[in-house]
C-alpha cells in the first residue's frame, strides 16, 4: 500500500526533525564536555600551576620560562639546503655543505626548528619520558615553521614509528604526538600506518655513527596495506630529534622502495655543528 503524497512528506519531515534534534543532542553534550575540560584545565593550572619544562620554574605561558626561552638556539638560513646544518656565514643560495656531497642522504631535504641543546633536550625529555603532552602544540608550531616550504608541497605527514613494545611501555609515540600538531597547523594529513618498525632497536644514545646506521638495518618496512598511502606520493617524516640521521635514512630508503615519490624529514631538534 503507498502513502500519499502529504504522509509521505509528513514521514520525510518526521525524519528530518528526527535527525535534527540528534545533531541538537550530539552538540549539546559536546558543549557540556568542553565545559567540563575547561573547567578541570582552569581547577589543575591553580592546584598544579605550569612549571618550565627545563629549569621547572612557575611559567603563566607554554613551555619555558623567558629565561630558558632566550637560551633556545633556533635554526634559520643560512644552512645547506640539504641537510639544513647551519653555516658560519652566507655563501650564497643554494650552497650545499661538504657533508651533503660526500654523503648525500636518501631523503631529498631535512630541516629542523632548533639545534639539540640544553634546552631543546629538556624539552624533548619533558615530551617524552614526562607526559608533558602540553607541550606538543608549541612544539608542532616551531616545527611548521621550519619545515614550510616542505608542508607547502607535502601529501602527507609519516611519524618515526616505534616497536609495539617499547610504544606499549611509554603509551604513545612522541613522534606521532609531533606529527598530529604540526598537521592541525598545516592541514597536512598524518599517515599514521605507512610505517612500521619491525624489529626492536637498542637505544642510539652512546653509539657512534656506524653502530647507529648498523642499529637500524632493516629495522622499517612499508606494510602491503598502506602502499597505496605511500605509492608516487610526497611525504615529509616527522621526528622529535636528528642526531647522526641513521634513523631518518633507514625511515627514507624503507619508503622510497615502498614507491614514494620522494622524502623530506622535519625534526624538532637536530644535533649540528656549524659547516
Amino acid at each position: 500500500m503507498t502513502r500519499s503524497p502529504a504522509a509521505a512528506s509528513v514521514a520525510v519531515m518526521g525524519d528530518m526533525s528526527g535527525d535534527m534534534a540528534t545533531v541538537a543532542s550530539a552538540t549539546r553534550r559536546q558543549r557540556a564536555a568542553d565545559a567540563v575540560r575547561a573547567l578541570w584545565r582552569a581547577t589543575l593550572d591553580v592546584a598544579l600551576p605550569r612549571l618550565c619544562a627545563a629549569c621547572r620554574a612557575p611559567v603563566e605561558g607554554e613551555g619555558l620560562c623567558p629565561a630558558c626561552w632566550s637560551k633556545l638556539s633556533f635554526i634559520t638560513r643560512p644552512y645547506c639546503e640539504r641537510l639544513g646544518i647551519p653555516f658560519v656565514y652566507d655563501p650564497g643560495p643554494g650552497i650545499l655543505s661538504m657533508q651533503a656531497i660526500a654523503d648525500p642522504p636518501a631523503y631529498r631535504r631535512a630541516r629542523a626548528a632548533v639545534r639539540f641543546d640544553e634546552i631543546s633536550r629538556a624539552l624533548v625529555h619533558a615530551l617524552k619520558y614526562g607526559d608533558r603532552l602540553d607541550l606538543a602544540p608549541m612544539m608542532g608550531r616551531w616545527l611548521g615553521q621550519a619545515g614550510r616550504e616542505l608542508l607547502a608541497d607535502a601529501d602527507a605527514l609519516v611519524p618515526v614509528p616505534l616497536h609495539w613494545r617499547r610504544r606499549w611501555a611509554r603509551r604513545f609515540n612522541q613522534s606521532a604526538v609531533l606529527a598530529a600538531a604540526v598537521s592541525k597547523m598545516s592541514g597536512v594529513p598524518v599517515a599514521s600506518n605507512a610505517l612500521k618498525r619491525i624489529r626492536p632497536t637498542a637505544q642510539q644514545v652512546g653509539l657512534s655513527r656506524t653502530q647507529r646506521a648498523a642499529n637500524v638495518q632493516g629495522a622499517f618496512h612499508v606494510p602491503p596495506e598502506s602502499k597505496a598511502a605511500v605509492l608516487r606520493r610526497r611525504l615529509v617524516l616527522i621526528d622529535d630529534v636528528l642526531t647522526s640521521g641513521s634513523t631518518a635514512e633507514g625511515c627514507a630508503k624503507a619508503l622510497l622502495r615502498a614507491g614514494a615519490a620522494n622524502v623530506d624529514v622535519l625534526v624538532f631538534a637536530r644535533v649540528a655543528e656549524a659547516a
